[in-house]
This record gives structure tokens, sequence and C-alpha cells, in this order.
């Protein structure tokens, strides 16, 4: 998450301390918030890989062009499709406020209809274009929206991980609860298991790669296993551009309507 340099140094002056102590010493609440506060840049620019894979392996792909930008108060990120030609020129806004009573802001639009839709909070449950990510998963969750206990530590690929429950405070929300294996220092979240409204397992989000780039730790590769339907979709990003001074104006429905 793109963070201003005063949340980020402030994010740092408080990890340090609680890494000098015992793994047991740290909340879950703080190991969230490291997760959320993990800076990555300015702004950043790449482009995606959406491959969308049925219970067949049968596999459609789509790319896109993606734009985040830090604001402060807020982050901005807007998505082109490039193709295939059924989903060209659609393009995704979101606006994630620092004010955690304050929810994201999305629209979409569609070249078909040359109409953008706002999406609502009724449809944040919707999943994008085909995808398994709702429209809520695309979005920024603040911490304080969930109640989170530190429920124990696993090694995952070699890498040593806290693992986290978090329980929504809205008991209207989409999802019961989710568990998040967390790489210590790092503070990526390399595995996430979402639990339906009957808490049974309904999806699995794993970070397939990342690398550090220009000092920052980037999630390069992630997969979301929708477990009843096995379906999946994987994400991955290239050609990677961070703090090159993107325009303010890039996040705006007129460059929505635009496209690249």
């Amino acid at each position: 998450m793109i963070r201003k340099i005063q949340v980020v140094i402030l994010a740092t002056l408080i990890a340090l301390p609680l890494l000098s102590f015992a793994g047991d010493k740290i909340s879950g609440q703080q190991i969230i918030e490291n997760v959320y506060n993990r800076p990555t840049g300015n702004d950043q620019q790449a482009d995606l890989t959406m491959s969308l894979i049925n219970s067949r392996g049968d596999e459609r792909v789509r790319t896109i062009r993606q734009f985040t930008k830090d604001f402060g108060e807020m982050e901005k990120k807007i998505m082109f499709f490039k193709s295939p030609a059924d989903v060209r020129n659609t393009s995704f806004m979101n606006w994630s406020y620092e004010d955690e009573n304050k929810d994201d802001d999305q629209w979409i639009y569609l070249p078909a209809l040359k109409k953008i839709k706002r999406i609502s909070s009724d449809s944040k449950s919707d999943y994008f274009m085909g995808s398994d990510f709702t429209y809520d998963d695309l979005g920024d969750r603040h911490p304080s929206q969930d109640t989170h206990k530190l429920i124990g530590e696993e090694m995952i690929g070699g890498e040593s991980c806290y693992v986290v429950k978090s329980i929504p405070k809205d008991e209207n929300y989409m999802y019961s609860k989710t568990v998040t294996w967390i790489i210590r220092n790092k503070w990526i979240g390399l595995k996430k298991d979402f639990y339906d409204e009957d808490e049974d397992l309904l999806k699995t989000l794993t970070v397939k790669k990342f690398e550090k780039i220009s000092g920052y730790w980037i999630i390069l590769s992630t997969e979301m296993h929708n477990v009843p339907k096995n379906h999946r979709t994987l994400i991955q990003l290239s050609n990677v551009t961070l703090d090159s001074g993107i325009s303010d104006t890039q996040f705006t429905e007129r460059m929505m309507r635009r496209g690249l």
C-alpha cells in the first residue's frame, strides 16, 4: 500500500522496537497495521496479465495497464483493459481513504454502453469482470474494520510467517473471517483464506512471487482460488515502474472514458 512518507517513517519507528522482543510480544492488530502501512512508493504503474482458469483448465487471458498514486489522505488506482476485444477499453477506478469510517469509492466504465457506473455498497460483493476477486477485494480494507488475533507462527516456502485471524466488526460483511499468513519483517501477506457466512472456506489468495524493486517489496504474482467453483484467477505484474511522477489528472472519470 502506498503511503505518504510521514506514515512510512512512523510505521517503521513503531515496528522496530516490536521486533526486538520475542514474537509473541507483537499483537495481531500491530501485524496487520504493518502490512497496511508497508511502503511501496509514491506512485506505481505496471502491465497486468489476468488469467481466468476454470475447473477444466480452460484459460481466458486479459491484459491491463494499471496506475496507482498516493495522495496523502487517499490512494487512487485506475485500470485500463487492453485485450481481448470484448473487454478492450473497459476501465475501473478505485479511491481508498485513510479515514477508517469512509468506504472506498469505485467506478467502472463500460465502452459498449459509453457509460460510467458507480459501484454501490450493495454491489461490493459482486465479482469483478468474471474474476474471483470481488469489488471489495480490489479496495483497501482498513485494519480498524476487523478484530485481529495472532493465532500462531508457521513456515511457508522458507519464509517465517505470523498467522492472524481477522473477524469483521460489521456482522453483515461478506466474509465471516479471514486468516492471513504474513512474512516477518517484510510484512507481506503470503497467503489469505476467506470464509463465507457459514464459516466454510470460500477462497484462498496466494502470493506466488514478490521482489524488492527500488528498495520496496512489490508483489508481482498472486492467485485467487475459489474453492467451491474450483475456479482460479492469476494476476501477474510486469514492467513495474515506481515514483515516476504520475499526473494527478490520470485518476478521473474523463480519463476512464478516454482510455490509454
